[in-house]
């Protein structure tokens, strides 16, 4: 019963396969073997962009922080939610690799941003002079943080915005599939038709050993990326490994079959806790993430019987059998049916 992180399941066995089959002969370091040639090729048709500047890195935070680092410049600031991966969980990473970069963060109700909110945000920046932080990129997150997903129209209106004050979209796409998955529309859609300039594809969330995609829609910003991609150690001499993993990951539509296999054990937990009495969701969960509070006696009968999952609010030990504790419980897609609802029947007692 393991709902603490999709980063904690198994990496898929044609993810393995991959692996072991590159793990003969020879080739190039750096980027030049023949493998990472498909995989350039492979996300090009996937997001329908030809043209796209396409790369390789080992970790959510470097994609994402060498994608702000490219474009945003120390002086400016990089427009986000409360709750973005890039404020809360990265370390400050993003401000490092850029040199001094701000974070602005734009009031995002059900952790998405609003677009009235933005533009105001917007217009309190660069109206110092030489004095204040000039504007830079829009960063948003998809899946959010909490679960929600932005509708394409959303994206659009976000995008819209940044672009009438001549500022780059950068999207977080940890969770990418998943988002797409619910939404039913395609990679196009959600990026660059949208407006979007720059996405973090990620693979490691969704069955993979350890790869995100880096993509630019505009090849403009191909050979920063790859001078900071170099300066900041993120430039992996045996890239085959890399790509091996994300070229079995988009065979065969595996990626979008995995984001259906959690989005659905999501959809059984919820449907599940909803029946149980005294359980409440902070945000009604739209991917595979789910925020929800049930009373400390049932949290209790599910670590004595090791469940694995974060309680976000309040703390397990204490004397109030009855006071609500939150959880955050994500599925990947190696949740069984069988492992959910032993997780529920505990949760009823």
């Amino acid at each position: 019963m393991f709902f603490a992180s999709d980063n904690t399941g198994p990496v898929h066995p044609k993810i393995m396969d991959a692996l072991s089959e590159a793990n003969t002969g020879y080739a190039m370091p750096y980027g030049d073997d023949a493998m990472m040639d498909r995989v350039r090729d492979q996300i090009r048709e996937v997001f329908e962009a030809p043209e796209a500047a396409v790369y390789l890195v080992s970790t959510g935070t470097a994609s994402n922080s060498l994608i702000l680092a490219t474009l945003a410049q120390p002086w400016e600031t990089i427009f986000c939610s409360p709750v973005a991966h890039i404020h809360e969980d990265e370390c400050n990473a993003p401000e490092f690799f850029t040199g001094g970069s701000k974070l602005t963060l734009v009031t995002a109700p059900n952790a998405k941003i609003d677009a009235d909110k933005l533009r105001r945000k917007i217009e309190a920046e660069e109206n110092r002079g030489v004095h204040g932080p000039q504007r830079g990129p829009l960063s948003i997150t998809q899946v959010t943080e909490r679960g929600t997903i932005y509708s394409v129209a959303e994206i659009t209106a976000l995008c819209s915005v940044a672009k009438s004050y001549n500022m780059p979209t950068h999207l977080d796409g940890a969770r990418f599939a998943n988002a797409m998955v619910t939404l039913g529309c395609t990679p196009a859609e959600m990026t660059w038709k949208a407006g979007v300039d720059a996405v973090s594809f990620g693979g490691t969330k969704n069955g993979c050993m350890g790869v995100e995609a880096v993509i630019f829609f505009d090849p403009k910003h191909a050979w920063e990326f790859e001078l900071r991609r170099k300066r900041g150690a993120h430039l992996p001499s045996k890239n085959r490994y890399l790509a091996a993993q994300m070229s079995a990951y988009l065979s065969d539509d595996l990626w979008l079959d995995l984001a259906k296999a959690s989005n659905a054990a999501t959809a059984r937990l919820k449907a599940g806790l909803k029946k149980i009495e005294n359980t409440s969701f902070l945000y009604e969960p739209e991917a595979n993430i789910i925020f929800a509070g049930w009373p400390r006696s049932a949290h209790a009968r599910l670590h004595d019987a090791g469940a694995q999952y974060h309680i976000i609010e309040g703390a397990l030990e204490g004397d109030n059998p009855d006071e609500i504790l939150t959880a955050r419980l994500v599925c990947d897609w190696s949740m069984t049916e069988a492992k959910i609802d032993q997780f529920l029947d505990l949760a009823r007692g």
